[in-house]
């Protein structure tokens, strides 16, 4: 029976030691008021409602599935929902959402809900589900869940008089789930495996052994907190013998981190450093872990941190990563959204000039985008569009507001909720954005939205503690914002004895105290205008992080492989690449992903060719990712004569449209093979080979079509469910040397469908292939479209007996029309 510690049979909470987060937002003063009082509660309300469009969504489409999928409007559950990969790792096919937001409603004042929810929590979630999930995912959102969800109860009962009748329900849940988890720490470091499988405890120790250090460092609190509540120390125990092991892997000649390690020899695999993805939570937990528990040690670990990182990694306001052995050498050219928490910690340690500044450049990339993009480039270009509905910079929006005062950070975050409202809003809750240059949707709703936020948006908008459902200011929020009791620190863990430091040994000064909340916002104003995105110069990354890159001239003797050459399918491509120490990973929307270990190729020769195709590849794709006019396929034919047209993608190689007067006429036909690869068993001369992407490079396709006799290929994707509208720009690759003499396209799956069941349905298609759309009453000036065309006899029949042969078209007096909506007309 776990005995259940009820915190408010404790005194009052006291401070018992100097926390540097109160000394830092103590200030009382309010600074001018930019939004009015009214509107800045008719936008809390705005933020209530929205939440309540979303879990009302989830709870009504998709619970007791782990979360919504918003498009489909219905729930996504593990092992029955097309899997996602690895991403999937987060479910557990334990109610995920609902567990999430336990306290969020709480907060909200939603407390009817709150009860409700606890009670489904009680009858309905079950921890044991034979699936591996991962321990950090499942960390942070599960057990931080249920811990939230017992401490906002455990509040509801000793200030609201209500919920009598709870009686520890979820803390008991929290222990079983952590006595779950428990098994991962069984390494012979202390880190936690980063997957296990809740049933049977078990993990798998050779494809498993490799984790981050936000992944490994990321338990103290909800460990701490299990331990603190319940008087059994193992928790604190294992989650405190993790982050010791931790720090004993920091570089000792520049106190930084890698960011990812193996679990059972401690060796780094990966020595980029810096703030973002991989190790983000690792620093938020030592300076929260000293908040909550009051332990120096975390205190003064973050300390030696952050002056590394202060010195090695911002380059101004920005935060590049770099090698942690070689630390001014930049290790990225571009900065991943997670880093967007940093400026809410930077408050937190009490250094508010760097917080101002860093935050003030994350907003002008915000407004540039209309959201954070997942990376942009040091340029403050997209790098991958992806916004997957994250709440750290409105956590950092929230909290510089809590300590400046500042009625700036209110529109920030008006102007955070609006963009929400705006482009993800959906008819089932809020959808993710595919790409924010497209704001396509993605069908995905994490939990970490109703999680997270909205309880920072909501906090932000509300004018006190004393307006929230849950006094915000007696709680730590862990990195997914799940509320933990201050008054924890009074609970002794029985744990290890801990190091000791004096208090002179210990740094807890405000470093820039100046521009706590004092009435006087002039400074801040001067500060964040200092900060001009298109005024920053960024140091450069010379080098890949392991090996200098050779150039051609270095290289002596043939290739084994290039860049341009690569067929993704093609298993002896892919044996090449792992000689050269690459891994490649196909995407859902078939772009691929290389990653290269230096170490783990074959020989030193084959590390080096591998740098140089790693640099080859990211020029090829610099040059398919660049902005391109579309092309355009007008459907001659009867019935529509021009009136549908379907809007293609260009290839780096073969004649521009530009060069060719007009366009290219012609009967389309489909390659037989459909790769295209090989010669077609129907003849192709003089007429527009559709054939498919795959099995061979495009400008071999293309090569293949041409030495035919075609006029033209159209290549079509076999991504499923790819489409123009909801699709990056691409732009098919050559291999700088295969000279193509004949116009090619790219079309994506949707409307290389149309144009195929076209083909198959008519058995025959005439198209014109144009680099602008082009009005059908100017084609009808030349003779060749005056012409009633009859279908031929024979499809499989060569253009030379009977069929009209392909035309150019003269362009001299064909005016062009406004470019069509994206996709068919």
């Amino acid at each position: 029976m776990v005995e259940v510690r009820r915190l408010y049979r404790f005194p009052p909470y006291v401070w018992v030691s100097c926390f540097l987060s109160v000394m830092c937002l103590s200030g009382q003063a309010l600074g001018p008021k930019a939004i009015a009082s009214t509107q800045r509660l008719e936008l809390r309300d705005k933020v209530l409602e929205m939440f309540n469009h979303a879990y009302n969504a989830y709870m009504t489409n998709a619970y007791p599935a782990d979360e919504l999928m918003p498009i489909a409007c219905k729930g996504r559950i593990r092992g029955v929902t097309p899997s996602r990969g690895d991403i999937d790792d987060t479910l557990g096919n334990f109610s995920l959402t609902l567990v999430d937001t336990l306290d969020t409603l709480a907060l909200l004042g939603l407390h009817d809900e709150f009860e409700v929810a606890v009670r489904r929590v009680e009858r309905d979630v079950s921890l044991n589900a034979d699936l591996l999930v991962s321990v950090f995912e499942t960390n942070i959102r599960m057990l931080g869940g249920l811990l939230g969800g017992h401490s906002a109860a455990l509040e509801l009962q000793e200030s609201h008089n209500r919920m009598k009748w709870y009686n520890g329900s979820l803390l008991r849940m929290a222990k079983e789930l952590g006595d779950r988890l428990l098994p991962a720490f069984n390494t012979s470091t202390g880190m936690p495996m980063s997957r296990i499988n809740l049933s049977t405890g078990s993990v798998r120790r050779l494809k498993d052994r490799d984790t981050c250090t936000a992944c490994a460092g990321t338990t103290i609190l909800e460990m701490s907190a299990l331990s603190r509540f319940t008087g059994d120390p193992v928790y604190e125990n294992r989650a405190r013998e993790a982050m010791d092991y931790l720090w004993s892997r920091r570089q000792r000649s520049s106190d930084l981190m890698g960011t990812v390690l193996n679990v059972e020899n401690g060796e780094w695999v990966r020595k980029e450093s810096g703030i973002g993805a991989g190790i983000d939570s690792y620093y938020e937990y030592l300076l929260k872990a000293y908040i909550l528990l009051g332990d120096d040690t975390y205190l003064h670990r973050f300390n030696t941190h952050y002056q590394a990182i202060k010195q090695y990694v911002a380059q101004g306001p920005m935060m590049i990563d770099v090698l942690m052995h070689k630390p001014t050498t930049a290790a990225r050219n571009f900065i991943d959204a997670l880093s967007a928490f940093w400026p809410g910690l930077q408050v937190l340690k009490g250094d508010l000039k760097s917080a101002i500044e860093t935050h003030e450049l994350l907003y002008q990339v915000f407004t540039r985008h209309t959201f954070l993009p997942e990376a942009f480039t040091t340029s403050f270009d997209v790098h991958w569009g992806q916004y997957p509905l994250r709440p750290e910079f409105a956590e950092s929006t929230y909290l510089l507001y809590k300590a400046t005062g500042d009625p700036y950070y209110l529109q920030v975050g008006k102007t955070i909720l609006e963009n929400l409202e705006s482009r993800a809003r959906v008819e089932c809750g809020f959808a993710g954005i595919k790409d924010v240059r497209t704001f396509t949707h993605e069908d995905r709703m994490d939990s970490y939205f109703l999680a997270e936020m909205f309880k920072y948006l909501y906090l932000l908008f509300s004018p006190s503690s004393e307006d929230l459902g849950i006094n915000i200011d007696n709680y730590v929020l862990t990195t997914e914002a799940h509320l933990l009791p201050l008054k924890l620190s009074l609970l002794s863990p029985h744990n290890k004895t801990k190091t000791k430091f004096t208090m002179s040994s210990v740094d807890r000064s405000c470093s820039n105290s100046d521009y706590v909340k004092s009435g006087n916002l002039k400074s801040i104003h001067e500060l964040r205008n200092t900060v001009k995105v298109d005024a920053i110069n960024v140091k450069q990354p010379t080098q890949c992080p392991n090996n200098p890159t050779p150039s051609p001239t270095q290289w002596v003797g043939p290739r084994t492989l290039k860049a341009s050459e690569l067929i993704p399918n093609n298993q002896q491509h892919i044996a090449i690449l792992k000689r050269m120490g690459i891994t490649m990973v196909v995407l859902k929307d078939g772009k691929i992903q290389l990653v290269q270990h230096h170490n783990t190729a074959s020989t030193p020769r084959d590390a080096t060719e591998g740098t140089m195709f790693m640099h080859e590849m990211m020029e090829l794709s610099k040059k398919a990712e660049a902005p391109q006019n579309p092309l355009y396929i007008q459907i001659l034919s009867r019935p529509y004569k021009g009136s549908l047209a379907l809007r293609a993608q260009p290839a780096q190689f073969g004649p521009t449209f530009d060069s060719i007067e007009g366009g290219v006429l012609g009967y389309a036909v489909i390659s037989d093979p459909v790769d295209g690869c090989t010669n077609s068993q129907h003849p192709v001369k003089g007429k527009i080979v559709v054939a498919e992407r795959g099995s061979c490079m495009f400008v071999q396709k293309a090569k293949m079509a041409e030495s035919q006799g075609a006029v033209g290929i159209i290549i079509t994707d076999n991504v499923a469910e790819s489409s123009f509208e909801g699709s990056s720009p691409f732009a098919m690759a050559g291999d700088d040397e295969t000279i193509v003499n004949i116009p090619a396209m790219f079309l994506f799956t949707k409307e290389g469908g149309i144009i195929r069941d076209l083909i198959r349905d008519a058995g025959h298609l005439r198209l014109f292939l144009s680099n602008h759309l082009k009005p059908l009453r100017k084609l009808e000036k030349y003779e060749i479209m005056l012409e009633e065309i009859d279908a031929p006899t024979d499809v499989s029949s060569d253009t030379d007996s009977g069929q009209p042969p392909p035309a150019k078209v003269s362009s001299d007096t064909i005016s062009e029309q406004p470019p069509p909506p994206k996709g068919e007309l």
